[in-house]
């Protein structure tokens, strides 16, 4: 009787495909490590020149002052922080809503033939350049529109969160409906079985399974809001310092616009003897937000999770 069982010689790969494996495993390896290296480079980097900042400057000068003032020594940190609320918060109204609804209509009512248009037509949107819908802020948003509900035709809070918003809808309706589309058709089928309408369905059974994925879409379109640059350094109104204002129709700095409107120009920030460590503590600032953001997006996320 022939034997035909197989020995491990005859089941190991070839030595020239281990050498390949062995090669990409390094190389795979070598750019995980590299991203590793990088990001700690770039934190150690704010860290060191945000601890020169905190070590050295007088904190009265970062809280309750007239506005931020870095060349002249006033770091009024509440001056950025109430902007980038105030447009974080306009970003999420025009975004929450538009975004969910096309999420919902092209997960829920759109033929396959209309949601392979509509996606990617959406999806356009997010390839453009933040500086071009910066500009369309200033130069649509604000006349157009904030002057129409009570602001001024130039640049303000109000213009500069309404681009980021318009920045974000594609983000928010490419999460949410990737959450929506992940929820088993079984429950679709349940649901219509026992009589319920389509938005019944959709409110009912789709939206409260997908919900953790639709708060992911949301923690992620506000730290896009918060970390976004180029729309609040053009459309926000204001220069490289501002008075405090807690006025969404006035200019204002934001953290992201007061780093850019600061460092722009030089590579060494002129003015008071921390002005440039203060660039560094605003980037630890925003980075500590957007993180604890992210913790808690998390976390969430993994506590209401549904498993199918």
């Amino acid at each position: 009787m022939t034997d035909t069982s197989l020995t491990l010689e005859q089941l190991a790969a070839p030595a020239g495909q281990r050498r390949r494996e062995s090669i990409v495993r390094g190389l795979v390896f070598a750019a995980a490590i590299a991203s590793v290296l990088i990001s700690a480079l770039i934190v150690w980097s704010l860290l060191r020149e945000a601890w020169v900042f905190m070590t050295e400057i007088d904190w009265s000068l970062t809280w309750g002052q007239i506005g931020w003032f870095p060349r002249r020594g006033i770091y009024d940190m509440p001056t950025l922080l109430v902007a980038t609320l105030i447009v974080t918060v306009i970003a999420m109204i025009v975004a929450a809503p538009l975004g969910l609804g096309a999420a919902i209509y092209m997960s829920e009512y759109a033929r396959p033939g209309v949601r392979k248009v509509l996606k990617p037509t959406l999806e356009i949107l997010a390839g453009i350049p933040s500086v071009v819908l910066g500009a369309f802020a200033i130069a649509f948003i604000a006349p157009n529109v904030v002057a129409n509900i009570g602001g001024s035709d130039g640049g303000s809070l109000m213009a500069a969160g309404i681009g980021v918003g318009i920045l974000t809808i594609p983000l928010v309706a490419s999460i949410s409906e990737d959450a929506m589309r992940s929820v088993p058709r079984e429950l679709r089928e349940a649901s219509e079985g026992l009589g319920a309408r389509k938005i019944t369905t959709v409110t009912r059974v789709v939206l409260p399974a997908a919900v953790s994925g639709l708060v992911a879409a949301f923690i992620v379109a506000v730290s896009r809001a918060i970390g976004e640059t180029m729309v609040v350094f053009l459309a926000g109104g204001a220069a490289d310092a501002a008075v405090f204002n807690a006025d969404p129709y006035e200019g204002s700095l934001t953290m992201t616009a007061a780093m850019a409107s600061l460092a722009s120009g030089t590579d060494q920030v002129v003015g008071a003897g921390l002005t440039f460590q203060s660039l560094f503590f605003v980037g630890l600032v925003l980075f500590l937000i957007t993180l604890v953001l992210n913790m808690i997006g998390n976390a969430f996320v993994a506590r209401v999770r549904e498993k199918y």
